[in-house]
């Protein structure tokens, strides 16, 4: 089976990502050990298909460093939270699976939407639908319709503040109508 040339300009990020993960595995950063990481990486490359990351070529930084902020925020408020259920609650507090469609198509919006989920305690990220962009959550404290409501609301929002920092062009003028309409 044969696969499609992928440029070096596409496949550099990743060969360049799999050499700091070698030399940091080693805790060697030495020209030796950086060479011999990069015939390593291209080896990997060339021997294993890994289709590339596409990116939107768009990066704004206005809205990561509130997202940065709003993330760290959840998460210390979730931390606590969890605290309380586990030392309160116990084996009473209420769990629920939650499936959300999600707007972003691209791999690398849904895979950062799953991450920053599940570095948020009380929520983690059990399944992805990969043909529908659908995450399922296994969350804590959901005990009703409106639970599940909140629940959606907040990974969309959270998907929403990713698009605006890194989705297409596209998707965020989608995500522009959908605030007018």
């Amino acid at each position: 089976m044969s696969r499609q040339r992928v440029s070096l300009r596409q496949e550099l990020p990743l060969l360049v990502w799999l050499v700091v993960v070698w030399c940091a595995l080693w805790q060697d950063f030495s020209p030796g050990n950086l060479l011999f990481g990069a015939l390593i990486s291209v080896a990997v490359a060339r021997m294993f298909y890994l289709p590339p990351v596409e990116l939107s070529g768009r990066f704004n930084i206005l809205h990561a460093i509130p997202f940065a902020l709003m993330f760290l925020a959840r998460v210390m408020a979730a931390s606590f939270q969890v605290m309380y259920f586990a030392v309160v609650r116990g084996p009473r507090v209420s769990k629920a699976v939650v499936a959300v469609p999600l707007r972003s198509h691209q791999d690398l919006l849904v895979t950062a939407t799953g991450h920053v989920l599940s570095l948020i305690p009380g929520s983690l990220v059990v399944e992805v639908d990969r043909s529908s962009s659908t995450l399922y959550l296994h969350t804590l404290n959901v005990d009703d319709a409106d639970g599940v409501a909140k629940v959606r609301r907040e990974v969309r929002d959270i998907e929403a503040r990713l698009i605006r920092i890194m989705g297409t062009r596209e998707e965020l003028e989608a995500l522009q109508q959908e605030a007018t309409a």
